[in-house]
């Protein structure tokens, strides 16, 4: 009787840690094609880019069909993880390619990802739609950064709604700190960009009168 328990869990354990290690292998994966995803995007390489996302999300809904049974397992943290990166980088190819439209934004339900990892990834946009806005203002284009920095206010304000314990939102409350600290350095240098901008043309009007 003992040695066909011993069995049983055995076998349980050996399958959880198949599945275990497949997940891992995965969600690493995931991470490495999204690195590659947001230097394509950045170099507007959005056909790459595309491409590659696709091959992400072919990886997460195959962690979901290996781990699905194993729930302590699926979240244990590297899932949530992955599926982070991937909503992060679905979510700055929507609005880099349509140009700041927020309708083409998926939802969690669209891409297949736990609520807790789509609002977490949604704080890491904000770092990469600062990067977007500072390479505006280097091709002395900062008018078109306002509607990324409307964006990332909207984003902050949306997140500061969800005030819920760490164990269910996963650290969010921290991430959101850091993203309002994004948000106002890139006001302010979104702000003097404007400014010089401004007084450059005056300057020219005033040279084109004399």
């Amino acid at each position: 009787m003992i040695n066909d328990i011993t069995a049983k869990i055995l076998e349980d354990f050996d399958s959880k840690d198949k599945a275990r290690e497949k997940g891992l292998t995965l969600s690493r994966d995931v991470v490495r094609i999204c690195r590659s995803v947001m230097y394509n995007i950045h170099n507007k390489k959005f056909d790459k880019a595309n491409k590659m996302l696709n091959d992400a999300h072919e990886s997460l809904e195959q962690i979901n069909t290996e781990l699905g049974i194993y729930p302590d397992i699926y979240y244990g943290g590297f899932v949530g993880h992955a599926q982070q990166e991937y909503v992060e980088c679905v979510v700055v190819y929507h609005l880099l390619y349509n140009e700041g439209n927020i309708n083409k934004i998926p939802s969690p339900d669209d891409l297949n990802v736990g609520y807790a990892a789509y609002l977490n990834g949604m704080t890491d946009v904000g770092g990469e739609l600062r990067r977007h806005i500072l390479d505006l203002i280097r091709q002395d284009k900062p008018e078109k950064g306002e509607t990324y920095l409307d964006i990332m206010e909207s984003t902050f304000s949306n997140l500061m709604m969800f005030d819920y314990p760490d164990a269910i939102t996963h650290n969010l409350r921290q991430k959101t700190d850091r993203l309002r600290s994004i948000v106002e350095r890139t006001r302010g240098d979104l702000t003097n960009a404007l400014r010089q901008q401004k007084l450059e043309e005056t300057m020219k009007k005033f040279e084109s009168k004399l």
